[in-house]
């Protein structure tokens, strides 16, 4: 490999990383009461605010994580996010983000709705996380009431509340925390909410009573989300590239117009996809979420095209006003459609 190649700055600059962190000492043992004391408080509290999920673990540089992040950005499959290759470096040291980071928080809260696409004639089909308000504005809202908690317990403390539109790799960090396991799809699976969660995280600069039981891979032989999806996105397990996937298509690219290679195969997503999700036998234990505001707005988990090609900016604002479905603009939410009624058409 040529000493140009980006991934040879990735990987020095990788190991540059972790020569500088150091092994902590075991605590003494009033110490270790206090931590895993002030642990145990902030998981009360994380479940308290509406979390389902919450573990912690101390923080180092993702070596492992890391390094596969590295070989799939190499290989290009990021696509068009230039951010993933922007802030790699961030990715893989939480100290880039929270100088002298010690520990993280965890958590997960479950959108699950127990609605269904009903999939009329000339619609197109939601993303199941999108069908509410937007989860980043109310998982930074009960992360932040965390944070609150925890300075008032320890006012000493600084901290980071992370949702995914920071550096951080997220499910690295939960699989570390013990909530589940990343499966085949790419996706973090948990063995009592499937895989219909959203991830957040809280950086901290203290020590606490870490979570060392690691959710062992549960997926085994089946290969249901590879078999089903119909671009060929899981190119294999656990490996996604991303420019075959819908949601990538319908979400993040930008292009005028989407790629050939999507034409009869976008099966009626207007916004994201859940193929891989829908068909993961793990998602037999989902259950309804506590959370009302991710209920479908005006009960949509799909739009009419028509109405959407004639939406218009004053119309369109109003309706994904603090949605996540605003991602993706006007102009991406009317090619997608224009490209939903063609498909219906031929």
């Amino acid at each position: 490999m040529s000493i140009s190649h980006p991934a040879f700055f990735f990987r020095a600059r990788l190991r540059q990383i972790q020569s500088r962190w150091r092994v902590y000492p075991r605590f003494h043992l009033a110490d270790n009461s206090y931590v895993a004391s002030l642990a145990n408080k902030i998981k009360t509290h994380a479940l308290g605010l509406g979390f389902h999920k919450v573990g912690i673990t101390r923080t180092e540089p993702l070596k492992e994580e890391g390094a596969r992040l590295f070989d799939w950005l190499d290989a290009g499959y990021h696509g068009e996010m230039a951010w993933m290759h922007r802030w790699a470096e961030k990715r893989v040291d939480p100290s880039e983000i929270l100088p002298n980071a010690k520990s993280i928080v965890v958590v997960a809260l479950n959108y699950f709705t127990p609605h269904e696409h009903q999939s009329p004639p000339g619609s197109g089909k939601i993303s199941r996380y999108a069908w509410g308000d937007d989860y980043h504005d109310i998982v930074r809202e009960k992360l932040n009431e965390l944070v609150d908690r925890i300075k008032r317990e320890d006012p000493a403390a600084n901290a980071r509340a992370c949702v995914d539109t920071a550096p951080v790799m997220e499910k690295a960090w939960a699989v570390r925390a013990g909530l589940g396991w990343i499966g085949k799809s790419s996706n973090l699976i948990t063995t009592d909410l499937g895989s219909w969660v959203f991830i957040g995280e809280v950086l901290l600069d203290i020590e606490l009573d870490y979570d060392d039981e690691v959710v062992t891979d549960h997926c085994g032989t089946c290969t249901a989300c590879l078999d089903t999806c119909p671009t060929g996105a899981i190119v294999e397990p656990y490996v996604v590239d991303a420019r075959k996937c819908i949601s990538y298509a319908t979400i993040e690219l930008r292009d005028e117009v989407l790629p050939v290679d999507f034409e009869g195969k976008m099966e009626g997503w207007l916004y994201g996809c859940d193929i891989c999700q829908d068909v993961c036998p793990w998602n037999r234990f989902e259950q309804p979420t506590d959370e009302t505001r991710f209920e479908p707005r005006n009960q949509e988990t799909e739009l009419a095209l028509d109405r959407v090609l004639q939406f218009t900016p004053e119309e369109y604002a109003a309706r994904f006003r603090k949605s996540a479905m605003k991602r993706t603009k006007l102009t991406g939410l009317q090619r997608n459609a224009g490209a939903l009624n063609a498909e219906t058409r031929n």
